[in-house]
C-alpha cells in the first residue's frame, strides 16, 4: 500500500527549474529550451527574456518576478511564500490533468542556483513530495565578461573569482575577507543602488584605490553599458547606470587586456621573478 507522500507524487506534475541566461532570448541552453517547450505552466521571473514565451505558447504563464525591496505598493507582491505556494498548487493541477506527461517549468533569469532562491523553492517541492529538477543556465557576470571582452581569471594574476549579493534587506555589505585573503576578482550582484557603500566597503576591505573597476548594466541585453572606473572613483557610475540590473567587477578581471599577449610567467626559481 502505497503513502500519502507517494500518492502526491504519483498525482504532482514535475517541476523543472530552467535557468533562462543573464539577457536575450537564444542564451537560454537546448536542454533548458527543450524542457521549456514541453511545459504546460511557466512560473517566470522579471528578468526573463519575454521572447521566451514563443518557445512555449501551449503553456500558461505566470508572472512571479520580484522588484526588490523598494517599498513601493506591490513591490513585493510576488513574496517568496507565494512562490513556493504557487509552485505546488501547479504542479498538483497540472499532474491532475495530464499525469506522469505534465511539467511545470520555473523559469529563472541566469543560473537559477546563484542568488535564485532556489534553495526555498527546493524545499517547498520536497516537503510536498514533488519531484524536480534543475537546469542550468549562464549568469550575467560571464556575459558580462564575454561582452566586454574581459576575462574573470587571468593567467597569473587572477586565479579566483567571487560573487557576492549587494542587494540585502539589511543594507549590509560583506566586501572581501581583508587584504590578502580576498578573491583576485570579486563580481557584486543588483548593485545599482549600492554604488556608494559598496565603495566605502571595498576600501574599508583592503583593496586600493586604485583597483580596477568594471561596471555594467544589462549584461547580455543589445542596450548594454559598460564604465570603467577604479575603486576609488566607483560611485560615479550611478548615473550611467541607474534604475538597470547593474554588476560590479572588480580586480584582476577589470582590468583591459594587456597590449601584448603573456608569453611567461616567471615562477619562484627563475631569474628574474619576483617574490
Amino acid at each position: 500500500m502505497s503513502s500519502p507522500q507517494q500518492a502526491l507524487q504519483l498525482q504532482a506534475a514535475r517541476v523543472v527549474f530552467i535557468g533562462a541566461g543573464p539577457g536575450e532570448a537564444d542564451l537560454i541552453t537546448v536542454r533548458g529550451s527543450r524542457l521549456l517547450a514541453l511545459a504546460q505552466v511557466v512560473l517566470f521571473d522579471a528578468l526573463a527574456d519575454a521572447a521566451l514565451q514563443g518557445l512555449a505558447p501551449q503553456a500558461m504563464w505566470v508572472d512571479v518576478g520580484k522588484r526588490g525591496f523598494s517599498g513601493k505598493p506591490g513591490s513585493d507582491f510576488n513574496g517568496q511564500t507565494r512562490i513556493n505556494q504557487l509552485l505546488v498548487e501547479h504542479a498538483l493541477a497540472v499532474g491532475a490533468a495530464h499525469g506522469d506527461q505534465g511539467l511545470v517549468v520555473r523559469l529563472k533569469g541566469g543560473d537559477p542556483s546563484l542568488f535564485g532562491r532556489l534553495e526555498e523553492e527546493l524545499h517547498a517541492l520536497r516537503a510536498a513530495g514533488i519531484a524536480s529538477e534543475v537546469v542550468p543556465g549562464v549568469t550575467s557576470a560571464l556575459a558580462a565578461a564575454a561582452t566586454t571582452q574581459r576575462p574573470l581569471t587571468r593567467r597569473g594574476t587572477g586565479r579566483s573569482v567571487s560573487f557576492t549579493t549587494a542587494m540585502t534587506r539589511t543594507g549590509e555589505l560583506q566586501c572581501g575577507m581583508g587584504p590578502g585573503q580576498r578573491a583576485d576578482t570579486e563580481v557584486f550582484y543588483m548593485a545599482g543602488r549600492q554604488l556608494d557603500p559598496l565603495q566605502k566597503g571595498l576600501l574599508d576591505a583592503g583593496w586600493p584605490a586604485d583597483t580596477a573597476v568594471s561596471v555594467v548594466s544589462r549584461a547580455g541585453w543589445p542596450d548594454m553599458r559598460h564604465t570603467v572606473h577604479t575603486v576609488g572613483s566607483l560611485d560615479q557610475a550611478s548615473d550611467t547606470h541607474a534604475g538597470r540590473p547593474t554588476l560590479v567587477i572588480v580586480g584582476a578581471g577589470a582590468t583591459a587586456l594587456p597590449d601584448e599577449p603573456l608569453t611567461h610567467l616567471p615562477i619562484c626559481g627563475d631569474a628574474g621573478a619576483h617574490p
